[in-house]
């Protein structure tokens, strides 16, 4: 699923957009738009503005351009092809089809060349100027007394917080499971019962798994991620994984070493 890697992934491969200006819209689908965004307003607003520049905030990917600023979600299960080549080919709990079907928003430009979101599910969306603020620091961003501040103020599970995109953005499910395992913490463990050596512990396990998942390919990468099943065992202890749904998602933890 795209998390915070796998948006940063599309965005460097947007990049070659950069300078490039806008001929035609694809916008088929009027669920697809969002906020005050209308599939019809793309239409007439996006054509003939220039691409200027690509940014991300989490897992919000952001097309800068002489107009309004193109605000891209993926969802679960979108994909981002560039000149028709996918700079991922596949992600995890989507189809392996590849279906033409399922793009949901395009752009085509002057001289040729394009941009397409292909996305099953329909999770994702776009939106022109989203609301940067609703989101919190870029979680390559934060700082140790950020995370502080995060987490010491709720007793809500661990889990729950790190995947409040308002308080840090760009963590999903499966990169939240990961530095909670290499942290030694279980995902319910409520957020304010941490000391200031555990959110130590914690914000290291946070810049590791993203730089390690990173160099790895994605967010799929972790070391729990083969485990991630009914009868999964933790690859450090051997015991079973503990399982349930905290903060929406389907969580693993293991019930030896994380507490």
């Amino acid at each position: 699923m795209p998390e915070m890697l796998e948006v940063e992934t599309y965005r460097f491969a947007a990049e070659p957009l950069v300078g490039r200006r806008i001929e035609r819209v694809h916008a088929p689908d009027g669920w697809y738009a969002k906020g005050d965004t209308t599939t019809e307003l793309l239409s007439s607003v996006l054509p003939g503005l220039r691409v200027i520049g690509t940014r991300r905030i989490g897992k919000l990917m952001l097309l800068d351009t002489d107009g309004p600023v193109l605000g891209l979600r993926f969802g679960m299960t979108g994909r981002i092809l560039v000149d028709d080549q996918a700079p991922i080919e596949g992600l995890e709990y989507s189809s392996d089809r590849n279906d033409p079907a399922w793009d949901r928003f395009g752009l085509s430009f002057h001289g040729g060349g394009s941009m397409m979101i292909r996305d099953p599910r329909r999770l994702g969306g776009v939106e022109l100027d989203p609301d940067e603020t609703r989101l919190g620091p870029d979680a390559l961003q934060v700082s140790r007394t950020g995370l502080a501040e995060v987490l010491q103020t709720t007793s809500a599970p661990i889990k729950a917080r790190l995947l409040d995109q308002s308080r840090i953005a760009g963590l999903g499910n499966l990169l939240v499971d990961d530095i909670l395992y290499r942290s030694g913490v279980a995902t319910q463990r409520p957020a304010d019962s941490l000391n200031d050596d555990d959110i130590a512990v914690v914000f290291r396990a946070l810049r590791q798994s993203l730089a390690t998942l990173g160099r790895r390919g994605g967010s799929h990468t972790g070391d729990l991620q083969s485990e991630r099943h009914v009868g999964g065992r933790c690859p450090k202890d051997g015991v079973e994984l503990s399982r349930a749904s905290v903060g929406g998602r389907t969580s693993y933890w293991c019930p030896v070493h994380q507490h």
